[in-house]
């Protein structure tokens, strides 16, 4: 496995010829770091399967470099889905869609539907682009942790986590830290309004207010989508929501919010915004730390703040 420190044109140039010989490579996207393989490979994604402990049913959204190339992998793209990706694209939205011939069973999960993303960072785009080049229609590319484990926001935490579990032939790319830090939002766009599969910084009244639909959440759907298990984004310590920190504990908390004594602060964000972008990055400093239990306070509101509040319920739920 290769640590790529500085990304170059080369260094790209390089990650999409792994990509294209069935190679892995984690890259950095604006939510946080993708382990991608190339989507039309069923050799190459099992390996992210397989690095992950992901079950073979859970289906990876395809990272694509633009619209355009959206009409490849779906086979039914409904108009408010085109609204959105034009409003949100590149961005931290998915969109859950019929599938077309080229996604296959095994990126899919055996579903009929596909999940796509045009991500907004520039390392991202480039690579994708680089990766067009050399023939490739898409990257497919779930979170760089274990199955179940905190998502990386960093390029040093996919190496901590992954680096056992990946080849000599493989490669990271570090693009600094993940800008949003949850995943993105995921749109089911199979039916005749918007259905919001998972929560993240597109909320559902940005969604309404571009195409005038009004997204439902919580959707009862049976499309499996990433993220969607009681238990998940958890660390190895134990999160208890809402309650008091005893010495010993690890604190992640809003920034007015005082440290009692003996409490380890792991955190002290003094923005919605920024609570997203270190969350995770905190969850795995308790581990790095050995701490057992790690007391968060959730933060209250609606949009990005409902997005956290749904990360952190999953990763306390025993």
């Amino acid at each position: 496995m290769s640590f790529v420190s500085v990304c170059t044109t080369e260094s790209l140039v390089s990650a999409a010829a792994i990509l294209k010989s069935g190679g892995l490579v984690a890259f950095p996207t604006e939510t946080v770091y993708g382990l991608g393989a190339d989507a039309s490979n069923p050799d190459a994604i099992a390996r992210i399967y397989e690095a992950k402990g992901r079950p073979s049913d859970h289906p990876l959204i395809v990272h694509i470099s633009s619209l355009d190339q959206m009409e490849q992998w779906a086979s039914d793209i409904p108009e408010y889905a085109i609204t959105l990706a034009r409003d949100f694209w590149p961005g931290p939205m998915t969109l859950v869609v019929k599938r077309s011939y080229l996604a296959k069973d095994f990126v899919t999960g055996g579903q009929d539907t596909v999940g796509l993303r045009v991500p907004a960072h520039p390392i991202a785009l480039a690579l994708l682009q680089e990766f067009a080049k050399v023939g490739g229609k898409g990257i497919a590319a779930p979170s760089a942790n274990r199955f179940g484990a905190v998502s990386p926001t960093t390029a040093e935490a996919v190496e901590e986590e992954l680096g056992p579990y990946l080849k000599p032939e493989d490669l990271i790319i570090n693009g600094g830290p993940s800008l949003v830090g949850v995943e993105s939002t995921i749109i089911d766009c199979t039916g005749p309004a918007p259905m919001v599969l998972r929560l993240g910084a597109i909320t559902p009244l940005m969604i309404e207010e571009s195409i005038g639909l009004v997204a439902l959440e919580k959707n009862p759907s049976d499309i499996r989508v990433s993220g969607s298990l009681a238990s998940h984004y958890s660390p190895k310590a134990r999160v208890i929501l809402d309650a008091i920190a005893e010495p010993g504990d690890g604190l992640i908390a809003p920034d007015q919010i005082p440290t009692p004594d003996g409490v380890i602060r792991l955190a002290a964000p003094n923005s919605i915004e920024q609570y997203a972008r270190v969350l995770y990055h905190a969850l795995r400093s308790a581990d790095q730390k050995g701490l057992e239990i790690v007391v968060v306070l959730q933060p209250g509101g609606d949009g990005l703040a409902a997005a956290i509040r749904d990360r952190l319920q999953r990763s306390a739920h025993q």
